[in-house]
């Protein structure tokens, strides 16, 4: 069974599922529609230029920090699908955040993840939101869940409904290991200026 979880809130994965090991995480969000009164986030879009939302993990060592400072080394995202260890692979990216379900998926194979990566950190930005000035309040529905890809269940799901209005990004949730046990922890922490993942990458150098 699916454990709705809370901002805030943490799910020890190792023991909800014994023997997790591959795991889909799937990020999801709408563009709130013209004749909406505000919805989750509050303004309504525009119509002329869909909204390009793009999800990235942010990789970090054992002090919580950054891997690298080049965003090519620390974090896969939809320029640099797939970490050099295959354990995190990015789906691909998915330009308007149309249709129902998961807009953007990032596989994580926790059995094959580095020694040197204890945690992996979920965000969302806004692609050029700054020149199409867009931002998360002309997003509504967005969430993050977790799928065990053994038998394909979903284990955990975080539906995310604070004000982000005049935000451009947003740290949604993270998969961390401690001492050999992985666990997932909501956040819902938004990032003003984040046109580009480097400018939440830099909150973790």
């Amino acid at each position: 069974m699916s454990v709705n979880l809370s901002k805030g809130q943490k799910l020890n994965l190792s023991k909800e599922r014994k023997g997790l090991s591959q795991v889909m995480v799937g990020l999801g969000w709408d563009e709130a529609g013209s004749d909406s009164k505000g919805g989750l986030f509050g303004l309504f879009k525009p119509k002329s230029v869909a909204i390009d939302c793009d999800a990235s993990a942010i990789l970090c060592g054992q002090n919580g920090k950054a891997l690298s400072n080049d965003k090519y080394q620390t974090c896969v995202f939809y320029g640099h699908l797939e970490h050099s260890s295959g354990a995190i692979i990015h789906q691909g990216d998915n330009l308007t955040g149309e249709g129902e379900g998961d807009d953007e998926q990032i596989m994580v194979d926790l059995s094959r993840v580095p020694a040197s990566i204890a945690k992996i950190v979920f965000v969302v930005n806004i692609y050029q939101a700054k020149t199409r000035n867009q931002h998360f309040g002309m997003i509504k529905n967005a969430f993050i869940r977790l799928v065990n890809l053994s038998d394909n269940t979903e284990i955990c799901k975080y539906n995310l409904s604070d004000n982000y209005d005049g935000m451009t990004g947003l740290i949604v949730g993270e998969v961390v290991n401690e001492d050999g046990e992985w666990s997932f922890n909501t956040i819902g922490e938004p990032v003003r200026d984040a046109s580009d993942v480097m400018d939440i990458i830099k909150m973790y150098l």
